[in-house]
């Protein structure tokens, strides 16, 4: 069975650069899974006008995530001979991470150490910091 490693990413410099920490480390058959998780909690209170266009926007995140990120890192992992697919979903980031890593049998999830938004990171808490409290298997934070 093929080792599968689960990538968070978010379209920052660090989270590409957890790709391909986890692409270079590697070994044997194996499957790095590239996630990129659109933060959004379903405990905020909307109007039923507001939750039908939400499920639009959501779509839209969905697509121009994977589009824009999960894709292009996809097609520089393909260069190194590897096999890797990308997921795009939505929820609290370390969460999913962990949601995924428990679907896809995974021994490893690859991070980068910094995101994009520092602001909610002071606030909510990082990621790798939120995954290191809550995951079951290895996690590895990339500087």
């Amino acid at each position: 069975m093929p080792e599968v490693i689960v990538v968070g990413v978010d379209g920052s410099e660090a989270g590409a650069r957890a790709a391909h920490f986890a692409a270079q480390h590697v070994q044997g058959p194996s499957l790095v899974v590239v996630v990129y998780v659109v933060p959004w909690s379903p405990y905020t209170v909307q109007t039923a006008e507001e939750n039908e266009r939400r499920s639009v926007a959501k779509q839209r995140e969905t697509d121009s995530a994977q589009t824009s990120i999960v894709d292009p890192l996809l097609a520089e992992l393909a260069d190194k001979d590897l096999k890797a697919e990308g997921l795009v979903r939505h929820g609290h980031p370390a969460e999913v991470l962990c949601e995924i890593a428990t679907e896809r049998s995974a021994s490893h999830i690859v991070v980068g150490r910094r995101g994009q938004s520092r602001v909610r990171s002071l606030l909510f808490g990082s990621t790798p910091g939120n995954l290191i409290q809550i995951a079951t298997v290895p996690v590895t934070v990339v500087p």
